[in-house]
């Protein structure tokens, strides 16, 4: 939970500026928007899988680029 306790003579408004920053610096956004709509569990696993065969691609070709 992220929480900004507000300093002498801060604005309100610098101190929202802080938790929001705050609050997408811990990931609590990205959460929110990952939960925001429901998904099967086949979906998920059907995006972790191509999330992982991204992540090696990525590898591939960045290996395959410092070798040359």
């Amino acid at each position: 939970m992220a929480s900004v306790k507000v300093r002498d003579g801060e604005s309100i408004e610098e101190a929202i500026r802080r938790f929001k920053r705050e609050c997408e610096g811990s990931g609590i956004m990205q959460e929110i928007k990952n939960r925001e709509f429901y998904k099967a569990p086949s979906v998920l696993k059907k995006e972790k899988l191509a999330e992982a065969k991204r992540k090696i691609r990525r590898k591939m070709m960045k290996d395959n680029n410092w070798s040359k």
